[in-house]
């Protein structure tokens, strides 16, 4: 079973799914807004890519959190922000066959589903 993490207007979510598409890989859309998000997957996801890759440093949603919340964050509060704030998780996550992938690049899902 193949799943697609994400929010539906994320550019790179776009390009996943359309990649997905072209190459006939079935797969299951989970949009953390509408489908729902929480601390059990959060944290299973989190063992396997770890909260630093997990963490979204360049949206606006991190950006505009006082200096001092950005400063000090660390595993714990990182991951009560993503469960508060689903899109402080980067996009797309992919998981595959018991396996997680963070981002999209072409290259890397050509490998993952050779």
């Amino acid at each position: 079973m193949t799943t697609l993490y994400g929010i539906p207007n994320c550019d790179t979510l776009k390009k996943a799914k359309k990649w997905l598409e072209s190459n006939q890989v079935n797969y299951q859309f989970h949009d953390y807004r509408k489908d729902g998000l929480d601390t059990e997957w959060l944290t299973n996801t989190e063992s396997k890519l770890g909260w630093e890759s997990m963490l979204n440093k360049r949206g606006t949603t991190f950006r505009n959190l006082p200096d001092e919340q950005k400063n000090e964050i660390n595993k714990e509060t990182a991951l009560a922000l993503m469960l508060e704030f689903p899109a402080m998780i980067k996009r797309p996550i992919l998981l595959n066959n018991g396996s997680y992938y963070v981002g999209f690049n072409a290259d890397n899902y050509s490998k993952v589903f050779a």
